[in-house]
């Protein structure tokens, strides 16, 4: 198999930019995305099964400013050169695989990318919002096939180096460019080709219409399933309603038989959830039960001890001449506690000062002589 360097050039998102805190330190987010499953490009095939076993290896990776090249020869982005060469701080972060396509972030930091004029030009066009190409360094081996009229090699063991920022670069390489050095894991340099691929922008139009056709198909889909569940469970609960008729038999995924299946388990589903809501009822009230009998015990012995209490004050106030019997029972027990405190012997002065109790002396002497 041939070795080979490919460059996949794209587009990133410029309209979903987001700025974040990180550990204190100001960050921008650029959504950024690469190979499409079963893509075709340069005469390569990249099959959906070998982007899977490797796409998540672009995770935290460098994301440079352009492909980093020694003496004009591509080298990888984390060689200690090819960082010295194109770092602008920012790196490549959760990389996913969705509706047959990989989508990654580009996570920028704003202090280490003024740092350098490459990074102030990053931020300056982000910012503007003007258009960020992409570029994702990948290796791997091509297989030659002889039974397709659409491609010639087929892309086998592929590993994502880095995902590259371009700005005012060309997505094809220089003639001087077209071989690129990699170190393998004896330590040695072997040459690579190097093959430079773009998703134009019809790959891209044509790749976001098919995933909102598929997504329709399936909401469409999914309408019609939930219709069929909806009046199951309308019907396990008592409410009369049955399922609508008014359908082609195109437009019925679900069975006659399949529909009545599903009601009984709905059914046996609403039957068990009720007996399992008062089995936990029921545990509920023995837990509590002990708690609630010595509430109401204390309750009770409160109020027999006030009520205790009243009539003794009742008792003491109508002894006293302060209230009749039935007017004092209808106060409450701290105003007759306070009438009763008044009515203690050697206070009875205080409740009518024109008069003192039986059996005193008056206080006044008769002119004499009269």
């Amino acid at each position: 198999m041939k070795h080979v360097r490919v460059n996949v050039r794209s587009v990133a998102n410029t309209k979903a930019v987001r700025k974040e805190k990180r550990n204190g330190r100001d960050v921008v987010i650029v959504p950024s995305a690469t190979l499409p499953d079963n893509i075709i490009m340069n005469g390569i095939m990249y099959p959906a099964d070998e982007i899977e076993k490797s796409y998540v290896s672009l995770n935290r990776t460098p994301a440079p400013l352009g492909h980093p090249t020694i003496n004009g020869k591509f080298v990888s982005a984390r060689d200690p050169e090819g960082i010295n060469l194109g770092y602008i701080g920012a790196w490549n972060e959760n990389v996913r695989r969705q509706n047959g396509r990989v989508f990654l972030d580009k996570v920028i930091d704003v202090e280490v990318a003024n740092r350098s004029p490459g990074g102030k030009e990053v931020l300056a066009a982000i910012e503007k919002g003007e258009p960020v190409h992409t570029s994702t360094g990948l290796l791997a081996n091509l297989e030659a096939v002889s039974n397709a009229s659409d491609h010639k090699h087929i892309a086998r063991n592929i590993q994502f180096d880095h995902d590259a920022i371009l700005l005012n670069e060309s997505g094809a390489a220089t003639p001087e460019q077209g071989v690129g050095m990699l170190v393998n894991a004896n330590g040695e340099q072997e040459e690579i080709e190097v093959i430079n691929s773009s998703l134009t922008e019809e790959d891209r139009e044509i790749d976001w219409a098919g995933t909102r056709l598929v997504e329709a198909l399936r909401r469409r889909e999914n309408i019609g399933i939930w219709d069929k569940v909806k009046a199951a469970i309308m019907e396990a609960v008592g409410s009369g309603r049955v399922p609508s008729t008014n359908r082609k038999e195109d437009d019925m995924p679900v069975s006659d038989e399949q529909f009545k299946s599903l009601s009984d388990e709905v059914k046996t589903l609403s039957e068990s959830m009720a007996k399992i809501g008062d089995t936990i009822g029921a545990a509920v009230a023995n837990a509590v039960k002990p708690l609630v009998d010595a509430q109401n015990e204390m309750v009770a012995n409160q109020k027999a001890k006030e009520e205790a209490e009243k009539a003794e004050l009742v008792v003491k106030v109508v002894k006293a001449n302060v209230l009749s019997e039935s007017a004092a029972k209808e106060l409450t027990l701290n105003a007759l506690k306070e009438l009763a405190s008044k009515a203690e012997p050697g206070k009875a002065a205080a409740l009518n000062g024109a008069f003192k109790p039986a059996g005193d002396k008056p206080s006044y002497k008769l002119p004499e002589g009269e």
